[in-house]
């Protein structure tokens, strides 16, 4: 019986060290793993001269068309629509965000115009992708700021906010928002996505 009791507590000792060893390393190893990297800012481009004011407060406007339940669920929506299009949420801008957003927005526009200007526009009255990327690039909107063109439509993370519009002979617009979770595979941060995650 003695002999049992002996192998037993040998065997608990030599388990008692192995999982004291174990934890010792990977408390170890936790301690020296550095911590994970922050994200870094994407670059600016299109950026004003002048730094926007921030316009003054206004209230959010209500949503409207929908009965909510008095849980507050929506009853005009499926039961997992949050979730199944969470891959088209935004990130939302400050109001100087939005503000610094929206000067940009006019650079960008000033020289779209000059495009326009000079004409030559093409199918359905679009201009060339080239000539939208040229002018975006002459305020330092390159491939690092996610910009995408397609026939007469542009898109740019300016660093701050995401600009995009449409750039045809008869229109020129523009949009400030903030960029997408999950955006359509190989356009940048600021075009959505249409398929799913």
């Amino acid at each position: 019986m003695s002999i049992r009791r002996s192998v037993a507590a040998a065997t608990v000792s030599l388990v008692a060290v192995a999982v004291a060893a174990c934890g010792t390393q990977r408390g170890e190893q936790a301690r020296s793993a550095s911590p994970p990297p922050s994200l870094t800012p994407r670059p600016t481009c299109a950026e004003p001269v002048e730094v926007p004011t921030v316009p003054p407060s206004s209230p959010v406007p209500s949503v409207t068309g929908t009965r909510q339940k008095e849980d507050g669920e929506n009853r005009d929506q499926a039961p997992h629509y949050a979730e199944n299009h969470a891959y088209r949420m935004q990130t939302s801008l400050t109001p100087d965000e939005r503000a610094r957003g929206q000067a940009s927005a006019k650079l960008i526009r000033r020289e779209l115009e000059k495009v326009r200007q000079e004409g030559g526009a093409g199918e359905h009255g679009a201009f060339g992708e080239e000539r939208i990327a040229a002018a975006l690039n002459r305020l330092g909107c390159g491939e690092e700021h996610g910009v995408y063109v397609g026939p007469g439509f542009y898109s740019v993370h300016t660093g701050v906010a995401c600009v995009s519009g449409r750039v045809a002979e008869d229109e020129l617009t523009s949009e400030v928002f903030g960029a997408y979770a999950e955006p359509q595979p190989g356009t940048g941060p600021c075009v959505e996505n249409r398929g799913g995650h």
